[in-house]
């Protein structure tokens, strides 16, 4: 009976764990990334804030570093038009579809000891994720449709 009961503990706390592909997914995002290039899926120009942090021509080319064991990071600007420096995230990434493979992104920002003014996280979608490239998408609302930005990053 006692080894029974130490059987159904460990099943208990291996099913709370992370699923094996969202393990093996912070495996492949720790490390160093540039964000590369940020798109959208309509033509025009568009005066977007990504993070509520900064513009698309202060994001692109920024360097972002993934410390998944702890789930945290910082990204860093460096264009001199831009506000630059470091700043710090959280991360997690949530499974919502095993099957079709789609995956939540969300990242909140902290300051450098990891607490958060606003408490504040943006969710974005996972869409592709390999050894060298890596893709968010997040879909806002534009004049009542939906507008997507795609973050897209290559790692160093």
């Amino acid at each position: 009976m006692k080894q029974f009961v130490l059987i159904l503990i460990g099943i208990c706390f291996l099913s709370c764990g992370a699923s094996k592909t969202v393990r093996e997914s912070k495996k492949v995002i720790k490390g160093d990334w540039t964000l590369n290039s940020i798109t959208y899926s309509k033509t025009g120009s568009y005066n977007v804030t990504l993070l509520n942090d900064a513009s698309r021509e202060c994001f692109e080319g920024s360097n972002w570093q993934f410390i998944p064991n702890n789930n945290t990071g910082l990204y860093n600007i460096s264009k001199t038009s831009c506000n630059s420096g470091d700043r710090y995230f959280v991360f997690t990434i949530d499974e919502v579809d095993e099957s079709t493979g789609l995956y939540d992104f969300l990242i909140k920002p902290t300051d450098e000891k990891g607490k958060s003014e606003t408490n504040q996280g943006f969710r974005m979608k996972l869409t592709l994720l390999t050894e060298t490239n890596m893709q968010w998408q997040q879909t806002v609302s534009v004049d009542g449709s939906p507008f997507i930005i795609n973050m897209n990053f290559i790692k160093l």
